[in-house]
């Protein structure tokens, strides 16, 4: 039988503390600042805001991931950089991830697949998202003592060129008008 493991190794002391490299730490994330957004998250509570707002017609009976759980792991994955749904097939098994979204790293279920997250990303009816838009912004005027009087939404204006004719090109000023 072969030993996979790699001895661990030293590096230069530093300030007269010895550094050792190991690889034997288990399973690990490398996201752990996830653990303080959930923390904030949980303190303002806006999962379960949201998902109140939203209609579920799922059997109770049958449902697995409720769609508070589904929409904070879906926050936290875009808060930590992963945009893209489809990293949730990744993120959904991460320690990190898990205990962010109140689950054991290892013995805990595992979080929602893309698919289970394409699913609930398309389905508010457009009522609901206004009602969230709305909750959203009570949300931001109740961390104030007193609410602001003015909002000041500053727009993302990334320039994100398309060429040719693609879909929704039109939403960007800079695919829909020719160049001078």
């Amino acid at each position: 039988m072969s030993d996979d493991t790699i001895d661990p190794f030293g590096f230069p002391a530093v300030g007269r503390k010895k550094v050792t490299a190991a690889f034997d730490g288990g399973r690990i994330t490398s996201d752990g600042g996830v653990m303080l957004l959930a923390a904030a998250e949980r303190r303002m509570g806006i999962a379960q805001r949201l998902a109140s707002l939203i209609a579920d017609p799922r059997n109770p009976l049958l449902v697995t991931h409720s769609v508070a759980d589904i929409l904070r792991a879906r926050m936290l994955a875009i808060a930590c950089g992963y945009e893209d749904g489809d990293d949730l097939d990744h993120l959904r098994t991460d320690p990190g991830f898990k205990l962010a979204c109140g689950r054991l790293p290892d013995s805990g279920d595992d979080l929602c697949s893309q698919p289970t997250l394409s699913r609930w990303e398309n389905a508010p009816t457009l009522r609901e998202v206004v009602r969230m838009t709305y909750a959203m912004i009570d949300a931001y005027c109740a961390s104030y003592q007193r609410p602001p009087t003015a909002i000041t939404l500053d727009i993302d204006d990334t320039v994100d060129v398309v060429h040719g004719h693609q879909q929704l090109a039109l939403f960007n000023a800079h695919g829909a008008c020719p160049r001078a």
